[in-house]
Order: structure tokens, then sequence, then C-alpha cells
């Protein structure tokens, strides 16, 4: 502080003003910069929140690595092959099961191994059919139970696949390259072993089912003894049903295949198939065999479709 000319007090402020105003400054640089760091961060928030959850779309689905929990045993019946992608339950969508009647037949393939998988299945509650390979161990057993629980039986006739004899069959089994006679015999050997039989249908053979006349020995034999006809269908051009219709004998083929991939799941979606096409067409057969998972999977849905309105049938019910 000084003196002027004139006696006034006069402040000298050029020289405070030059200390304080890099402070200043400085706060203003300091404050602008803490606001643009907040205001990054509320807006890279927002963005966040803003942001739709990553749906991989079809095609990068398709390229994602196989599931390595619960992969199912893919056990491929010898006469077909498996199209269809392993199903799993806990990626089925919720939705409400159908209801509606219509009648369905279930042929457990493969019976006369053993008893303890044919008193599960009967133990179900369920009408089914069993097809009783001719020459199995436990034949007479398991012909015995079924009948004395109500279970229809016929045989289960095998017959030549494609690429035998790399491919295994039964040494009673008919091959192309047997004779009419040789044919017949062991076609009547099969009806003397399985007296209760009321029909039947062809275990493999692929290749002995688009033979016309080699069918027709077999269906000859059967008709001789008023047994019916099911084409299994082992091959997309079986003649089977065909030949026997123009013999004059009742016959059906198979609707569906339930297992040609063991996984619980996926039978359960083709029964539900199978309930499906019996109600549209009001009749409809499956065949499956007596794996482990197919009675778990039986078990599991037969119950309820019979409640949800289907009718299960022996498959005598369905031939005409």
């Amino acid at each position: 502080m000084a003196t002027s000319r004139n006696g006034k007090i006069r402040v000298n402020r050029k020289k405070g003003g030059r200390n304080l105003r890099p402070v200043i400054v400085f706060l203003i640089i300091a404050i602008l910069i803490i606001a643009s760091v907040f205001l990054a961060d509320s807006l890279f928030e927002q963005k966040q929140l803003q942001r739709k959850p990553y749906v991989p779309s079809a095609a990068e689905r398709h390229k994602l690595p196989p599931r390595q929990k619960n992969q199912p045993n893919l056990v491929v019946h010898e006469d077909y092959t498996a199209t269809v992608v392993p199903y799993h339950e806990e990626e089925r969508p919720v939705r409400s099961r159908p209801r509606g009647s219509g009648n369905l037949a279930i042929i457990i393939d493969d019976m006369g191994k053993g008893m303890q998988e044919a008193r599960s299945i009967i133990d179900i509650g369920v009408p089914v059919t069993f097809a009783i390979i001719p020459g199995l161990p436990k034949v007479r057993q398991v012909v015995q139970e079924a009948q004395r629980r109500g279970i229809e039986t016929i045989l289960h006739i095998p017959m030549e696949p494609k690429g035998y004899p790399e491919r295994r069959l039964e040494d009673n089994g008919l091959l192309l390259s047997y004779s009419s006679e040789e044919i017949s015999a062991r076609v009547n050997g099969y009806l003397r072993e399985i007296p209760q039989a009321v029909g039947a249908n062809n275990h493999m053979g692929s290749a002995f089912t688009e033979n016309r006349d080699k069918m027709a020995v077999v269906l000859g034999v059967l008709r001789g003894k008023g047994l019916f006809f099911i084409d299994s269908k082992t091959s997309a051009i079986s003649t089977g049903e065909t030949v026997a219709r123009e013999m004059g004998m009742r016959s059906a083929s198979r609707s569906v295949f339930l297992d040609n991939i063991q996984d619980v799941g996926y039978i359960s979606k083709q029964v539900r198939q199978a309930a499906a096409i019996a109600r549209k067409r009001g009749g409809a057969i499956a065949i499956c065999h007596p794996h482990p998972a197919t009675i778990q999977a039986l078990a599991l849905e037969l119950p309820k479709l019979r409640d949800e309105g289907i009718t299960f049938v022996p498959v005598s019910s369905l031939v005409r």
C-alpha cells in the first residue's frame, strides 16, 4: 500500500493479481477434467444398459462346438440311419401339450433276449405288441409272460440286410440266396417255435424286402396260417405291404421309428410325433426296441398320452 501525490491511499493490485491467476486457471482446468470424466462414465453406463443381449444367428449357432454334457450314446439300428439332431429336454420350448383321440400301436422289436426288459415294458400298463425273434434264448419265457399279461405277440422275422455279411444277421435268418423251399421251411419253423404269434414283421431286411419274389414266398406261408404282415419299412422301396395286399393279406406299415438315437428326450419327442400322426390319421404304428433309454421314455410318455386321449392298441387292430 502507498500514498499518492494528492495524499490518497493507493492499493497495489498488480502484484497480487499476478499471483492468483495461475491458481484460478488450474482449478478451472481440474474441474473441467473431473466433470468430463464423470460425464463419459455416465454415458458409457447408459449405453451398456441400452444394449440388447447378444443372440447368435442360426448360422453362428451351427458353428458352435457340440454340447459336452449329457451327450447321447448314438446307437443306430442296423437297417436305418439316424437323420435327426439329438434332442435335449431342457431345450424344448414350454408349451401346452396337444390333446385328442387316436389309436396308437407300439411294436417292441427284438424281444426274446431276456425277461427283465419284457416285464419292465409290461409294467408300464399300456397295451403294446412284442415282436419276438425266433431262436433267442428266452423266447418261450417271454411268450408265456406276454400271454399271461395280455400282450400281443408277432414274429420278428430276420431277413438279409444290405451290406450282408458285413452286417450281422441271425444264423436262422432268411437270405436272398435261399431257394423258395428253404425260405418256406424256415418260416414254418419260426411258427412252430412261436405258435402264439398272430402276425409278423421284418427284422432288418433292407435287401430282402425289396425282392418281390422272395417276399411272396414268406407272405404265402403267413397267409396260409391266417397271419397278417407289418412292413417295418427298413427300406424306402420295400415291397412287403404292396405284395401282401396283392395277395389279399391283412397288412400295414410302420409310421415312426422311435429310438434310432438312444436319448430319452429324443425318443420322447418321437413318441409324441407318433401320437400326432395317430390323431391326424386315426391310427399309427410306431416301432422301437427294448433299450433302457427307450423303456424310460415309454414309461414317461405313454401314461401321459393315454390321459390326453390317445388309445393304445395291439397292432392287429390297425391292419386291414
